[in-house]
Formats: C-alpha cells, structure tokens, sequence
C-alpha cells in the first residue's frame, strides 16, 4: 500500500521504519507550519498518489493537518489518525466524507521497548472503514501488539481511566518533589517514571488530561487523598487497616 505518515516526531518515525518493509512509505512533517516551509510539497503528496494517509500530528493540529492535505489526496484515499481522546474526530470525519480509521497505539518510544511490544496494546476504532481496520489489524500484529476494538465513546472513556489517573497522580507527586539526598528505592521508581512522563511533549499530557472523562477520574483521586488524609492525621489503625485490604483488593 501507498502511504503518507504526517509526523516527523517518534511515532511518525517508527511508523516509517516500521510500515516500509512491507509499504512505500512517504514520511512529511505533520507541523503545519514545516509542512508549509517544504517547496512543492503538495504536488510531491498529488504526485505519490497515497492510498493511505496517517495522521500522527497532536490533537491541537489534526484537523487543521487534514484540512490541508485533504485537497491533494485521492478521494479513494483512507485518512487516518493516531489521536490520544477522539472526542472531536467523529463528526469531523462525518463532515470530510470520506473513509477513515482511527487507532490508538498504547505506547510511547519514551518508555516502550520498541524492540519487544508484545506487552503492549493498540486500540481500532470499530466504526473506521472495514479496509482500513485490516490494514492496522495486520500491521499491529506483526509488531506482535495485543489488539482492541473499541468505539470512539469506549475509548475515550478507557483512556480516561488508563491514562489519566496515571498521568495525573505523577504530576502531583512530581509537583511536591524536593531534592532527596538520600532516596529510597520507591521514591527513585517514582521519580523514574516522573522523569519519563515530562519528558514528553507537552501537547501529548495536556491532550491525555482534557479528555472529557479525565476530570471525574481525577475527583476519584482528590476523594481518595481527602479519606487518607484523615485517617492519617486520626491515626486511626482500623481505618488505615480497611484502606489497605480495599487498595490491595483492587489490584490484585
């Protein structure tokens, strides 16, 4: 297959290396304004011709992205994204009126071992078009990654709860941070995963925390803080006790 990846960052990068053993891949920034900088960029995109166009900008550019390229694609041509909260894309792709798939890779080159996914996951979303679902469906399982289906609304709300809680209870550890002179070993992972979640783009963690669902998450956490707090400033062993078996159970 032809395809455009829109995304000169990591994603778009191992995409790129990774689709162009069985694909002839065209690679193009994703920023609208480098996007704009490359001469005759839109008569190289008419000219390749991409049965395929994937998406990987960040949710603040997606549409504008499509907007830009749309008028140079085929009109056979599946657009694709790669959006962390699909909450907009919906009625977009309604409006365009033309085939789409939307997916979600659940991982990240900062922390993934790119060299070993099969722990990891990818979601499709179950209203794209059924050629597009089998491309990814293909694609996802040759990088050996545990596939989802999911519709836009399902996903939105499981990022909410895989991504959200997470992000948002680093931050607030990160945020209350002193230097340690002598830290220990929970407080070093701690800080390990701090440091690799900052050391994403900013783009990425603030389109992760306003997904629509994310803020009913973070209230679970400010009630769960208000209860320890008082147990702790209580000292009050049962209570800690009961905390701690609901908290066990809930991971287990």
């Amino acid at each position: 297959m032809k395809v455009i990846i829109l995304g000169g960052g990591k994603m778009g990068s191992f995409f790129r290396d990774t689709m162009a053993l069985n694909h002839d891949v065209l690679l193009l920034p994703s920023n609208p304004k480098k996007l704009e900088s490359l001469p005759n960029v839109y008569d190289e995109i008419l000219e390749f011709e991409p049965e395929l166009l994937i998406n990987c900008s960040t949710l603040k550019f997606t549409v504008e992205v499509f907007e830009r390229v749309i008028p140079y694609l085929p009109k056979t041509c599946i657009l694709s994204d790669i959006a962390s909260v699909k909450t907009e894309l919906p009625a977009y792709y309604k409006s365009v009126g033309m085939r789409y798939v939307s997916t979600h890779p659940m991982f990240g080159p900062t922390f993934a071992n790119l060299n070993d996914l099969s722990s990891h996951n990818a979601i499709i979303i179950t209203e794209s078009d059924e050629e597009g679902k089998d491309f990814f469906r293909q694609y996802y399982a040759s990088l050996k990654l545990n596939i989802f289906e999911y519709s836009f609304l399902e996903h939105d709300e499981t990022i909410a709860y895989s991504l959200s809680i997470p992000f948002a209870s680093t931050l607030v550890f990160a945020s209350v941070m002193k230097k340690q002179e002598a830290p220990g070993t929970t407080f070093r992972k701690h800080m390990e995963i701090a440091k690799g979640l900052l050391s994403e783009d900013d783009y990425l963690l603030s389109e992760i925390l306003f997904n629509p669902f994310t803020s009913q998450q973070v209230t679970k956490i400010r009630e769960q803080l208000a209860e320890l707090l008082v147990i702790i400033e209580s000292k009050d062993s049962v209570k800690m006790e009961a905390f701690l078996k609901m908290v066990r159970k809930n991971i287990e």
